[in-house]
């Protein structure tokens, strides 16, 4: 961070692959610093009518004030003395700074601001302002500072901006402008950081950019420039932020710019740049923190001078063609934090491990996708202690896994896949405690699994398929509780399939036990995995029938049982699993009838291949589509249709009923009433299909149903307000009936009227592609097509929630009946949305940030299982070979439970999270919201709750609980919920830093758990 007695030029920028970086924010008391000079607001200060009645228009511009903010701006208090208002006594009290961060204002900036002629900051940053950016914001010569990030302004830059002629901050970073890079701003020569990252302007990086001699920082990420990186930033000698990442920038890197020696952060990733990097890059550069050139066309070798640069902290030179031996010597990498170099054809041995001793601070290893050979060294053990990830899939290393990678205490996920790894999973592996995903598929490793794996209660994911594993499964894989994927697919272990595994209910995404030699029964336990999406047993030696448990399985949508000896009918609990997309029974000894209920699965791929059935085939539902079924080595079927090729029915193979003559009447004439209802249904199938064409929506999966308007509209009783389960900022959720009125599913409709709806569309989509997992809210489809008018309509289809939000349980209006939630109720719920964030975290090859976390996007089950939904606001930050914490992403979030960092940085990151979760836990076990007007006395529910702690823990408990313990408040219960609002407190801090993580609060919150239910 920058001196606060200076002016704010140096502004604090995340490394973050794959997302965009964006200047942070001017912390609210460097504000003040900076103003202290003149800054005065006296209670009885002479009235200045121009600045007055433009206060009050830009007042009467704002359609929303959520905080209240405004509320001070009248004429009973002199606007010197108004929320967000500086004046200076020295130019008789004329407004110097508006400064309304963060205060969720919707709505258009009035031209009335060009009459604030003494006007020098305007901060607006984290806000909803839409429309222009008046032109009248040139009369404000004296105007230095411009902070609009992260709104939704829209139009072309002001052009007359250039006669700001003293500006010399201007962000407006995170916004919808358009347009190319106007020429006037080249006339701002005291401008020292320009802003205009994650918006819709084009063009070429112009050339007069090269003019602005003061610059320090320029950030034109996510901009969708393109062509060359004009030669004329080379004359930005002060430059130390370099920001062009994601965009559409080609040829080389002017060379004059590696000699900038103030640079301390260069970053173009994700480009099209080609050429050789400069040998001594680090010599010329020798301030610089972070290398940000991955996903380009780089090639030539890596730099002999990375080995020499103390200062560097993150390198990124992934996704590029580099050849060459890898770096070798890391002796004075001191700090470096992040490296990563896959994806190139990077040769050479891991002993430069070695020489990584004094990488103390190392977090990220990714060297996967090269062609690095040699062994996994002993010295592995030498890494940093506080290393997370390490990854080097994908290259051509052989020999053992060492023992001493049980000394990595910090690691969360490894991923040694698709190398020729052999031997045993070295028993030390089960001291990593932290561990959330193992990946060790594809290579040849040896001997049964090891018993420690069941020390891994973390656990998410683990791939260990095609190896030469033997023996049985350990059963002390049962105590992984929380594990989302087991892949155990092509090896060659045997005996039965323990029903304690089988049993793991969190088990969520994929049980794959295919191409091994089980014997024996399928479980009946089977039942227990009712959120699985994917069942493999396929090409084993299991028997015995397909139990009836699985229909329990209602989420699942690929079922594969085929190549083993089963038995006896297909079993009719099948006909619960309605979202089935493929089952394949194929190569079993199947005898019977095909089950109707078979046809009624619209997305079905079905394979009942050489088995034993008999009967008729039927010829509706996916019967009718020939390519989707596979019915060869049958000898009993017949009939179906045409494509299959199956004998006609004999009278024996009908069913057995007998129909009155009436009925040999009416056949025909409804047969004929059926074709006209077909044909009807194809004209209103080809209108439906010929609205969806019109609007493309973000890919999120195949699986989904298909819904239109007209569907939606029945389904929710025309949207009726009897439906209406709530409403928000975006719209309103609907309860909804589908399928004949069978299935309740919850209706999002978006209000495309408000601004940011459909970016609001578009980010749920988005963050809700590919992830899946037992307490996120399942999207069972996405509906962007027209109403009957014409007019755009877009909504999301969500399970239905029987027990509603949390919301609704914590808050009940005087109309509501009386809810109330046990103390193990509410632990189970924290545990739930806990598990939820630390998925989306670090579960999956994404780092995702919910953003909104409240109690009223927690949806309760008929279980009281809690479901966190409402991704609305969620953001991507990373991909799977560049996982870091934060993004620069814009986050507007909740007021009371968004983090306070978000107020003065554009940085999205999981701590924010981690904020949001501590104040939603100190809401939930206090009863008291984070806005409440209770808390006037303190500063937050923050302060409120920490306080109390220890001594005092009673009086801030929301009083249902005191009731329940009433007579073992003094006992474990009390010393339980001190460790409750201790989490929730040290989940809430102010510095990202001193947060909890999520996986520790997981943890945390189990043992809790278990020390209350002693009670």
């Amino acid at each position: 961070m920058h001196d606060p007695s200076k002016k704010p030029s140096t502004i604090l920028v995340q490394f973050v692959p794959k997302t965009m970086i964006k200047l942070s924010m001017i912390n609210p008391c460097m504000i003040l610093l900076f103003f202290f000079y003149f800054a005065t607001t006296p209670a009885t200060c002479s009235n200045n009518e121009t600045d007055l009645q433009a206060l009050l228009a830009f007042k009467r511009s704002i359609d929303d004030d959520p905080t209240g903010v405004l509320n001070s701006w009248n004429e009973t208090l002199h606007f010197c003395s108004w929320k967000g208002i500086l004046c200076s006594k020295r130019h008789q009290n004329r407004v110097v700074s508006i400064n309304l961060m963060s205060q969720g204002l919707v709505g258009t900036l009035s031209p009335h601001l060009g009459n604030l002629s003494f006007l020098r900051t305007i901060i607006l940053q984290n806000n909803s302002f839409h429309g222009f950016i008046p032109e009248e914001i040139g009369r404000l010569r004296r105007l230095e500072l411009i902070e609009f990030s992260n709104n939704s302004f829209g139009g072309e830059i002001p052009r007359n901006l250039s006669n700001c002629r003293n500006l010399y901050y201007l962000n407006l970073i995170d916004n919808n402008l358009t347009g190319s890079i106007i020429p006037e701003i080249g006339s701002l020569v005291k401008l020292e950081a320009l802003g205009l990252t994650r918006n819709r302007v084009s063009g070429t990086i112009p050339s007069f950019i090269g003019n602005l001699s003061s610059l320090v920082q320029l950030s034109l990420a996510s901009c969708n420039l393109q062509g060359l990186i004009p030669e004329s930033l080379v004359q930005l000698q002060r430059l130390q932020l370099l920001n062009l990442v994601e965009n559409h920038l080609t040829g080389e890197i002017p060379y004059a710019l590696y000699n900038i020696s103030s640079i301390t952060i260069f970053s173009v990733r994700s480009n099209r740049l080609q050429g050789n990097i400069p040998s001594d890059v680090c010599f010329t550069l020798p301030n610089m923190r972070t290398l940000d050139l991955g996903d380009n066309h780089f090639t030539g070798v890596l730099p002999p001078s990375l080995s020499n640069s103390s200062s560097l902290e993150r390198i990124n030179l992934a996704l590029n063609n580099f050849t060459g031996e890898i770096i070798k010597d890391f002796k004075r990498l001191s700090a470096l934090r992040y490296l990563f170099v896959s994806s190139n054809h990077l040769e050479g041995d891991l002993s430069f491990i070695s020489s990584m001793i004094n990488c103390t601070s190392l977090k990220t290893l990714l060297l996967f996708d090269n062609l690095l050979t040699g062994s996994l060294p002993d010295s592995i053990r030498n890494l940093s202690s506080h290393l997370s990830y390490l990854s080097i899939a994908q290259n051509q290393l052989h020999g053992r896994i060492p023992p001493s990678i049980g000394d990595l205490l910090s690691l969360t996920r490894i991923n040694f896949a698709y190398n020729d790894l052999e031997g045993p999973i070295p028993f030390s592996i089960g001291k990593l405690y932290k561990l959330q995903e193992i990946y060790l598929g594809a290579n040849r490793l040896t001997d049964e699994l090891p018993f420690s794996f069941g020390n891994l209660t973390l656990l998410n994911h683990l791939y260990l398929r095609q190896n030469n594993f033997l023996g049985n499964i350990p059963r002390s894989l049962s105590n992984c509780s929380n594990l989302l994927t087991l892949d155990l697919s092509l090896n060659n272990l045997d005996g039965p399939i323990p029903p304690e595994i089988v049993s793991l209910s969190s088990i969520s995404i994929t049980f794959n036990l295919a191409y091994n030699i089980f014997t024996g029964p399928i479980p009946l336990e089977v039942g227990s995995l009712r959120n699985l999406a994917n069942l493999d047993l396929s090409h084993n030696r299991l028997s015995g029938f397909i139990p009836n448990s699985l229909s329990s399985c209602v989420r699942l949508e690929r079922l594969h049982l085929d190549n083993n000896a089963l038995n006896g009918e297909i079993p009719d609990g099948l006909t619960a699993l309605r979202g089935l997309q493929v089952l394949d029974l194929s190569q079993n000894n199947l005898s019977g009838l095909i089950p109707r209920f078979l046809s009624e699965l619209p997305l079905l791929k079905l394979n009942l291949s050489f088995n034993r059935l008999q009967g008729e085939v039927p010829t509706l539902g996916v019967f009718q589509n020939g390519s989707a079924i596979s019915l060869v080595g049958n000898s009993g079927l017949c009939g179906g249709i045409v494509h299959l090729k199956l004998p006609p029915c004999s009278p024996e193979h009908s069913e057995k009923k007998h129909f009155p003559t009436a009925w040999k009447i009416l056949i025909p004439l409804l047969g004929a009433g059926a074709i006209c209802l077909i044909l009807s249904a194809c004209f209103i199938h080809g209108q439906r299909i010929s609205q969806k064409i019109q609007f493309p929506v973000p890919a999120i999966g195949t699986e989904f149903l298909r819904l239109s308007y007209a569907d939606l509209l029945k389904a929710t009783g025309g949207f009726s307000e009897a439906n209406l389960l709530g409403a928000g900022r975006f719209g309103s959720v609907y309860k909804g009936l589908l399928n004949d009125e069978q299935t309740p599913v919850a209706v999002k409709v978006l209000n495309l009227d408000m601004k940011g709806a459909s970016n609001s569309f578009i980010s749920e989509c988005n963050a809700l592609r590919g992830i899946r997992h037992r307490n996120l809210l399942k999207i069972l489809s996405i509906c962007p097509s027209t109403d009957f008018q014409g007019n755009d309509f877009k909504a999301l289809v969500y399970e239905y929630m029987a027990n509603g939000s949390l919301e609704k349980w914590l808050h009940q209006t005087s109309d509501e009946a009386s809810r109330n939630l046990s103390t193990i109720q509410r632990l189970n719920i924290a545990i739930d949305i806990a598990s939820a964030l630390d998925y989306l975290h670090f579960g999956t090859d994404s780092t995702i940030v919910h953003g909104d976390l409240k109690p009223s996007n927690i949806l309760l089950d008929e279980s009281m299982t809690a479901l966190l939904g409402d991704f609305g606001l969620a953001r991507v930050v990373s991909s799977m070979f560049s996982r870091h914490e934060s993004s620069s992403l814009a986050i507007k979030g909740t007021i009371g439970y968004i983090a306070p960092e978000y107020g003065t940085s554009n940085m999205v990151s999981t701590s924010g999270d981690v904020y949001s979760f501590g104040i939603f836990l100190l809401e939930m076990f206090t009863n008291r919201r984070p806005t409440d007007g209770e808390l006037s006395s303190h500063s937050s529910l923050h302060d409120f709750v920490s306080r109390a702690l220890p001594s005092q823990v009673t009086e801030v408990l929301d009083p249902f609980i005191v009731h329940e313990y009433k007579h073992s408040m003094d006992s474990i219960i009390k010393n339980c919920m001190v460790s409750v609002l201790g989490i929730g407190v040290a989940c809430s801090k102010q510095l990202p830093g001193d947060r909890m993580s999520m996986m520790d609060v997981v943890n945390e919150l189990h043992k809790i758990k278990n020390a209350c239910m002693v009670q």
